[in-house]
């Protein structure tokens, strides 16, 4: 494993462990939850970022290589934690994880409740069908009367509600995971789906893929790992960490490692 940064945070992690985790401070001034521990939430059921590995126990994916990365980075040890989208930012709230990292898009809405380190991935909206489609789907202003599939409170849920907001008449399709819709449009329960390009992608290029993206956007939203607004000090490690990252390589290797191309270094 990687050491730490710079003989500063081990200092600073040094003297917080002495007061702060030993009971010698104000609970807020723990930038961690847990000494020598970085707990990081996440939902493990959105594929390239996070998902199960064959054995249904392990998580893997992008944001977990890029956790375990910063972790490692800090001198810590990561622990992931499993969480449901639509309580995810309260678990970050209650102190269930000290962070998120799940394709976490960095919003100015959010921004004014939590804070940010990074970015470390840029992204855009896309529209996926089947290959053998006959709807002539092109962008999402095909998907007129149709059935359209979305994960729910997510950027595809807020572009599509958008685009209802416009005077586009859909059927909306939600989900609790992005998976599930994949699996509906295989199945013929919805006509096309709406989801990150970065999440299409990787659908897209499986081996026997029955997906097509038929339309990308630019990419106009950033992922970042989002924390408590008033960690000031672990904002500050994990941006360092991310930063140094870049700069090593090591960030743009995970994303050679999913992607099979470079989807990062245009950010820096």
């Amino acid at each position: 494993m990687k050491k730490l940064l710079k003989a500063g945070i081990a200092s600073f992690l040094i003297a917080v462990s002495g007061m702060a985790f030993a009971g010698g401070g104000k609970e807020s001034e723990k930038p961690l939850i847990q000494d020598g521990v970085l707990k990081i939430g996440m939902e493990v059921g959105y594929p390239p970022f996070e998902y199960f590995d064959k054995d249904g126990k392990t998580p893997i994916g992008f944001d977990v290589e890029l956790g375990k990365a910063v972790a490692e980075k800090l001198g810590l040890k990561p622990e992931f934690i499993d969480t449901a989208w639509d309580g995810i930012f309260a678990g970050v709230d209650t102190k269930k994880y000290d962070c998120i990292m799940s394709a976490v898009t960095i919003t100015e809405e959010r921004k004014a409740k939590y804070g940010f380190a990074g970015p470390y991935i840029g992204n855009g909206q896309s529209i996926v069908i089947l290959k053998d489609s006959k709807l002539g789907i092109k962008s999402p202003e095909d998907c007129k009367g149709l059935r359209v599939g979305y994960q729910a409170e997510t950027t595809s849920d807020i572009f599509m509600t958008k685009k209802a907001e416009g005077g586009l008449k859909f059927e909306a399709c939600e989900y609790d995971k992005v998976m599930n819709a994949f699996d509906d449009l295989r199945l013929g329960r919805c006509d096309a789906v709406c989801a990150d390009s970065l999440v299409s992608v990787d659908y897209v290029a499986k081996e026997d893929s029955p997906f097509v993206i038929v339309w990308q956007g630019v990419p106009d939203e950033f992922f970042g790992v989002c924390l408590k607004k008033d960690n000031a000090e672990l904002q500050k490690m994990l941006s360092k960490a991310i930063a140094e990252l870049f700069k090593e390589g090591k960030i743009k290797e995970i994303s050679m490692k999913i992607f099979n191309m470079d989807m990062v270094s245009n950010i820096q």
